[in-house]
């Protein structure tokens, strides 16, 4: 199958209507319809406005940056973008052409 994998970035503690953004994130695409998603902690990273962000053993919430990504057909991606947008909220986003399926091929 192809498609694309669509990755998302905020920072740990980022909010949107009152959860963690990558959170919601999660959360919004369950809703959407998405079949799945991941969410990675990152060890240390820089932005746009080029500060660099780390994590440190004393902080319990930090401010290092979160990836969620979601493997998706291309339309789901152009809507999931749009739908993201239409929310209010403006994040960085990677989008990259994939192909994907199972290992096994038999059917459950």
């Amino acid at each position: 199958m192809s498609g694309c994998f669509l990755k998302f970035y905020v920072a740990e503690n980022r909010h949107h209507q009152h959860k963690l953004a990558y959170e919601w994130l999660l959360e919004e695409a369950q809703t959407f319809g998405l079949s799945g998603g991941s969410a990675f902690r990152a060890l240390a990273g820089f932005g746009r406005h080029g500060r660099l962000r780390e994590e440190h053993f004393f902080e319990l919430a930090g401010d290092t940056p979160i990836e969620v990504g979601f493997v998706l057909t291309d339309d789901e991606a152009d809507r999931f973008v749009a739908h993201i947008g239409q929310q209010g909220l403006n994040l960085f986003y990677l989008r990259v052409p994939v192909e994907y399926g199972f290992t096994d091929t038999k059917q459950d």
